[in-house]
This record gives C-alpha cells, sequence and structure tokens, in this order.
C-alpha cells in the first residue's frame, strides 16, 4: 500500500460503501479489516483467526444490498473516490475507523494498536455480481414450469420400460435403452455440471445404479429406478415451482412506467427506473402507483392487498404514502416521489423473499455436508460388500443364477437403497415451503434459520410504540383560549410543524394537509433544543412546545390542562393573545391483548421493554396483562436486558420497529420487525418481517415455524429410517433391486408431499 493515502477520522470518509463494510464489522466483531479492490475485483477479509463463512456471508449480503439500493454509486463501480452518494454516513464511524484509498482499491480497517495488523490472516472472496436496478420476479419463470418437462421425460421412461417388458423379443433391447435416455436425460446434465466442479452426489448414485443394471441384464429394474427417480425429481421441482408461483402471486406484475407532470402541469410517460424523489406523478383510477410516494392531491382508495395481505381498500388523502405496485382505486389523483423504484417497499420485500430463499437452516447445512461425505462413504462401502460376497461368501462376481444374485446386483441393490435422496430433500423442501406459506400470510422469513429456530423461543419481548400501540399518532383534538378560533390554532401549528421533522410534526402536518390549511409566511424559524419551535408572523412570536415553555413566553393567559391520559401527548402554542392545545393519541392495537393472551397459553414469558415513563408503562401492564414491564430504557439498556434473559440460557425473541430497536433487533435469538413499509432497519437487522404491522400474525409466523419444525423431523425419521431398513436387509441379501428402488424412491415423494403440506391455508401450530 505504498501508494495509499490515508483519509483522516476527521474528514468525511467517502459515503455509502464504507457506511456499508463498517455496518458488516459492526454485526461481525471477529472482522478486522476489508480489502476491496476493483482491478482484480475482490473483495479481502482480515480476521484474528480462522475465516469464518458467516463473517463473508454478512459482508455479502451488506454489499449485495447496498448494489440494489443505490445502483449509481461509483464505489461499487470501481472509483474509489466517491462524493455523490445519498446515503448518510454516521459520524460515530468516523471514530474507529481508518480508510485507506488507492488508484483501483480501498480498504477499511478499524483503528487498533499498530503491532495488530501483522497478526491479521487475510483471505480472498470474489466479488459480488452487480444486482439490477428493479428486480422482477418474471426472472423466474423459466425455472417455473422446468418440472413438466421432467414429468413428461419420467413418463416416457415408464411408458417405454412398459412396452419393452410386454412387447419383448427383439423390440425389448431398443424400447429400454429409449426408457434409460429419456429417464436419465436431466440426471445426466446435472450429474456433468457437478462432476465439472469436482461434485459426486445422489444423482451420481442413481446413474451408475442404472448403468450398472444395463451391464448385468437388469434392465427392467434399472429403467424402473430411472422412471422413479425422474418422477421424483419432477415432483420435487413442481415443489419448487409451486412455492415460486406461492411467492410470485403476492406482486401482480411491477409498473413499468409512470406519468410525470412537469412544472406546467404537462403530461409525459417515463421508465419507472428514471423516477427520482421529488417528481410529481399522475396516477389516474386502474393505474398501479409506480413507486412509493405521498399524495399531494386529491383522494382515492388504494387496494394493498397484494403487498400486505389487507383485502379491504384502504383510504388514502393527501399527506398519505401509497405504495409501489398497488392500485389506484377510483380516484386521479397526483403524488410526489418519495424514493427511486429500486428502493420501495415492494422492491425491498421481493429482495427479501429471494434472498431468504437461499439462506439454508442450520439443520439443513449438517445435511449438505452429511449428504457428501454419506455419499462417499457409501460408494465406499458398496465396493467393500461386492469383493465381501464374491470373494467371502462365493456368489459369482457378474452373472446371476435362477438360484442367487450376482455380487455386483447385492452392490446395486445397496447402492440404491443406501443413496440420501429423500434426506437431502427433507429439509430444504419444508423450508421453502414455509417462506412460501408464509409469504403468503404476510410474513417474511429471512432464510431457514428463521423458520427453523422460532419454534424454540422461550421469552418474547416487544417495543410499546409501533408494536403494541399502533405507532401512528392522530391529532385527537384542537383547543383554543378563548374558543371559536381552532382553525386559526391548527394552521399555525401546521405552518411551524411542516418544517419539523418530529414525530409529533409529522402528524400535526398530515392533519393539516388533510384539512387543507393554508401555510403562512413565518420569519426567523428556530428549533430550541428539548423546547419546541419558534418563528415570528405577522411581526409577533409565535412559540410552539411543551406547555411549560410556552407558558414562560406567553402573553396570553394560563389555561387549564387536563390530566394526562396514557399514549395521549399535547403541544401547546402561543401567539399573541392567543393561546392552544392540540392533542395526539397513539393508541393500543386492537388484537394485542389477544396476541399476549395466546402466547401465556404456548408457555412464553412476555417483556415489554419500552423507554417510555413508567406511569404508561403500568397502564400497559394492567391493559395487556403482560408478564413483566422494565420502563425508561435506552436502547443500549434494551440490549443489556436482552442479554441478560440469554445468560440465564432463555432464547429470546424480539419484536419492535425495526428502526430505533435495531441494536435490540440485532441482539435477540431472533429479531423480529414490524412492518416492511419501506423500513431499511428492518430488512436489515430482523431474521422476520411482519407486513402491514400487524401484530397478530407473529402468531401465525410461530405457528408456521412449529409445523415447519415438525414436518422436518417426520423427514428426517422417515428418510433415516427407511436407509436405515433397507440397508440392513441389502446386506442380508434379502430384498431385490426391484423392491429396492421402490422403497428408495417412495420415501423420497412421501418427504416431498409431506412438505407441501405446509402450503396448506391452515394455522395449527
Amino acid at each position: 500500500m505504498a501508494h495509499a493515502k490515508s483519509i483522516s477520522t476527521a474528514t468525511e470518509p467517502p459515503g455509502c460503501l464504507v457506511q456499508t463494510v463498517a455496518e458488516a464489522m459492526r454485526r461481525a466483531p471477529a472482522l478486522e479489516a476489508v480489502r476491496i479492490d476493483h482491478g482484480q475485483q475482490s473483495i479481502s477479509l482480515a480476521t484474528m483467526g480462522r475465516p469464518n463463512p458467516e463473517i463473508e456471508g454478512v459482508l455479502t449480503r451488506q454489499i449485495r444490498a447496498l448494489q440494489a439500493q443505490s445502483p449509481g454509486c461509483r464505489l461499487l463501480e470501481g472509483e474509489p473516490n466517491c462524493d455523490t452518494c445519498g446515503l448518510s454516513f454516521d459520524p460515530e464511524l468516523k471514530k474507529s475507523l481508518n480508510v485507506l484509498q488507492e488508484p483501483t482499491a480501498i480498504t477499511i480497517a478499524r483503528l487498533t494498536c499498530p503491532t495488530a495488523p501483522r497478526f491479521w490472516k487475510w483471505h480472498a472472496l470474489p466479488f459480488p455480481k452487480v444486482v439490477p436496478r428493479v428486480v422482477h420476479l418474471e426472472d423466474e419463470e423459466t425455472h417455473l414450469h422446468e418440472w413438466k418437462q421432467q414429468l413428461l421425460a419420467a413418463v416416457l421412461c415408464g411408458g417405454l420400460a412398459l412396452a419393452a417388458w410386454g412387447l419383448g423379443g427383439g423390440w425389448a433391447r431398443p424400447l429400454f435403452i429409449a426408457a434409460y435416455l429419456a429417464g436419465a436425460w436431466f440426471t445426466a446434465i446435472e450429474v456433468w455440471e457437478h462432476l465439472r466442479e469436482g461434485k459426486v452426489d445422489v444423482h451420481f448414485l442413481m446413474l451408475t445404479v442404472a448403468l450398472g443394471s444395463a451391464s448385468i441384464g437388469a434392465w427392467g429394474e434399472g429403467s424402473a429406478l430411472l422412471f422413479l427417480f425422474s418422477f421424483s425429481g419432477a415432483l420435487e421441482h413442481y415443489a419448487m415451482g409451486r412455492t415460486q408461483r406461492e411467492i410470485s402471486s403476492l406482486f401482480k406484475s411491477a409498473p413499468k412506467s409512470a406519468t410525470v407532470l412537469d412544472d406546467r402541469q404537462a403530461e409525459r410517460v417515463v421508465p419507472v427506473e428514471q423516477l427520482l424523489a421529488g417528481m410529481k406523478l399522475l396516477v389516474k383510477p386502474g393505474d398501479q402507483f409506480p413507486v412509493d410516494a405521498e399524495l399531494s392531491s386529491g383522494a382515492t382508495a388504494a387496494d394493498e392487498s397484494n403487498l400486505t395481505g389487507e383485502a379491504a381498500p384502504v383510504d388514502k388523502r393527501v399527506g398519505d404514502t401509497v405504495l409501489a405496485g398497488t392500485i389506484n382505486l377510483w380516484g386521479a389523483v397526483e403524488a410526489v416521489v418519495l424514493r427511486p423504484a429500486s428502493q420501495s417497499a415492494l422492491q425491498k420485500i421481493i429482495r427479501l423473499i429471494k434472498e431468504a430463499q437461499h439462506l439454508k437452516a442450520p439443520a439443513q447445512r449438517f445435511t449438505d455436508k452429511f449428504g457428501t461425505n454419506y455419499t462417499y462413504t457409501i460408494l465406499s462401502l458398496t465396493v467393500v460388500m461386492f469383493f465381501v460376497w464374491w470373494l467371502g461368501l462365493r456368489l459369482p462376481p457378474f452373472a446371476s443364477t435362477a438360484e442367487t444374485h450376482s455380487a455386483f446386483y447385492q452392490a446395486m441393490t445397496l447402492l440404491v437403497v443406501a443413496s440420501p435422496c429423500a434426506l437431502v430433500l427433507s429439509i430444504p423442501s419444508a423450508v421453502l415451503a414455509a417462506i412460501a406459506s408464509g409469504a403468503r400470510r404476510g410474513i417474511l422469513f429471512r432464510g431457514g434459520a428463521a423458520v427453523e429456530n422460532l419454534a424454540r423461543t422461550q421469552v418474547v419481548a416487544m417495543d410499546k410504540t409501533g408494536t403494541l400501540t399502533t405507532g401512528e399518532l392522530r391529532v385527537e383534538a384542537v383547543e383554543s383560549f378563548p374558543p371559536g378560533r381552532e382553525r386559526e390554532i391548527a394552521a399555525l401549528a401546521y405552518s411551524l410543524e411542516r418544517l419539523s421533522t418530529h414525530p409529533l410534526a409529522r402528524a400535526i402536518t398530515r392533519h393539516g394537509k388533510g384539512q387543507g390549511l393554508e401555510v403562512l409566511a413565518l420569519e426567523k424559524f428556530e428549533s430550541v433544543t428539548g423546547q419546541g419551535l419558534r418563528a415570528d408572523w405577522q411581526s409577533q412570536p409565535l412559540l410552539l412546545g411543551r406547555r411549560e415553555w410556552v407558558m414562560a413566553g406567553a402573553r396570553s393567559q394560563s389555561a387549564e390542562s387536563s390530566s394526562r391520559q396514557f399514549g395521549v401527548s399535547e403541544v401547546w402554542i402561543a401567539h399573541g393573545g392567543l393561546l392552544g392545545r392540540i392533542t395526539l393519541r397513539d393508541d393500543i392495537r386492537p388484537e394485542a391483548r389477544a396476541v399476549v393472551d395466546e402466547l401465556r397459553v404456548r408457555g412464553l414469558h412476555t417483556v415489554v421493554l419500552t423507554g417510555d415513563h413508567a406511569e404508561a408503562a403500568e397502564h400497559l401492564r394492567t391493559k395487556l396483562d403482560v408478564d413483566e414491564v422494565r420502563a425508561s430504557l435506552k436502547p443500549d439498556q434494551k440490549v443489556a436486558a436482552i442479554r441478560e434473559f440469554a445468560k440465564r440460557g432463555l432464547r429470546v425473541v424480539m419484536i419492535g420497529d425495526g428502526v430505533n430497536d435495531a441494536p435490540s433487533l440485532a441482539a435477540a435469538d431472533i429479531g423480529v420487525a414490524m412492518g416492511a413499509r419501506g423500513s431499511d432497519a428492518a430488512l436489515e437487522q430482523a431474521e422476520v418481517v411482519l407486513m402491514h404491522d400487524r401484530l397478530e400474525n407473529f402468531l401465525a409466523a410461530l405457528k408456521l415455524s412449529c409445523r415447519a419444525r415438525a414436518i422436518i423431523r417426520q423427514n428426517l425419521i422417515l428418510s433415516l429410517g427407511t436407509v436405515v431398513v433397507l440397508v440392513v436387509f441389502a446386506i442380508l441379501g434379502k430384498i431385490p433391486l426391484t423392491l429396492g428402488v421402490v422403497g428408495h424412491e417412495g420415501s423420497t415423494v412421501i418427504v416431498v408431499l409431506n412438505s407441501l403440506r405446509l402450503l396448506l391455508r391452515e394455522g395449527r401450530g
């Protein structure tokens, strides 16, 4: 790194890529440094010990997510110097990182002692492929119908084999060969691809057995094997295709174009990929909203069923957010683009599901390794047993007689019955079916680990705001003192709050837009930290904020304040002799009590971790009857509470809104985020995302996880049990090849069908 230049930690490092790598370092403490070399198209990781696949996975997922969300980032295109990234960089990260730049590379390392880098161990990863700006599910269409071709090949194999058996004579051999070609076609292609990669799996075993059967004249047994194997393969692909169709059915065709309005209200149609934040759109009745946007004119209702699972139309007024891919039902409206199409809620959910399909459960990772080692073991055992039968038991080596099967015949039978086809399919078929079933219900599992581990929950920790409450403040009442000037108070508050980003301000701004209030021309706007907002209007001071602060600066007489109620916030406004109050409420979710009761019935300990004051927390305990409430917690204290449960050997699920609760979601065994409506933190930190902010979906996720674990156990018992029984009989020479084929492939078919039960709509758990 002789030509590298160090970016001082006092200077802002290049934006989004550094932010992404720093986030990966935070989630993987063993990761010491990352070097991204665009010239070599590689990523090198430095650790203090042996490489950790989980660290590699964390970093790769982070960079792929960045590629998808920021396709214009020049850092990802080979230019280390990038000042165009729109993502913000956390200033706190400057205190712990050192960034080194070279002409074609960038190295991001922890600030550490000078001797530490000597002990780092570097290893390289391939540079992730660029992800398209917008992901379309149509790319998967070619795989959805592959099972039909495999089924046709299986039917041809079976039909030709039956014809060969029925006709006999000179027709038998050509028809059997044709049956072999049909039944082995897809298997041979897959075996060849794996052999080129140096891999040997169960497909290789099946092809070997079929060829071995033909070599000893057992054409019928070989054809039966290929028919059943190709049929079970077609059934497997049907199951995967069914899974993909269930996912695809969640989303109607994503919009391809949008009608943009310029400053003169002239219309022009542009591709959705060209839409930028701030553009104004015209959306006509029956059209889809092309991107996430905020209504600026008009009123309508949106059909969000394809995105959230909510069947009822959702009313949309000025100030409300509309989501990409949902349908505008009846009103012609204008909307302002909130974010590019690649960052829409629809695209985030699609990416999450596609990623989840490729993340394996712990048990599946075990069976993958087991399957490879097992294949080599069975091949070795078969060779050994061949010599045992031939030389030890004096069976004829290849030629069978009317009374005795040859040693080679016995070896082929052992090879068939010992092949782990059903075992290899037992877990992935169940996991993928569970992911699809959950997605259809508005539950997004982020990989097989979440499907498998959620059922092992012992403690359910929940945030209050946005989880047990709706999280959406609404203006409940506007009061003026003296009475009769409520609309003036609302207009003053709206004009001030539209310049603020506080949650209270968003509610008041939404109320003002909905009421069509006038925006007043304010002067000398100022935000007073911890108190409120100040400005001048009509040459007089205008104050908005806490009651005590507003009263201290107001010239009007004080007004009586009613006693504080749970879930109610208030904002006071003073201008000249006018005083006003706006009350806002955050209600407890109607379904929250039923969810807590059901968790208790299941024997789970419920605890609320909230930063709210003790009175509000105690009110929550009374209303919901939770087991435990901890109030006035800062984010780090919530993490400490979760770790406290973990030290006691309890598995903790944390349910939060995915933004303020991101550290808690990461600390828990399973993080569950409320809502996929544009929350990047939810998609990054949570293993499970509940769409449409429906708390009751957590119960559905829990039940689905329990069903999936039960089916995985059933599949493993069936597949392993079948192998053990058949292998014992095969070693004893008590099972013919035909029966071995039927028993082996029959268990594979049953395993796949058993997994498909997860796609049924029943909700038992």
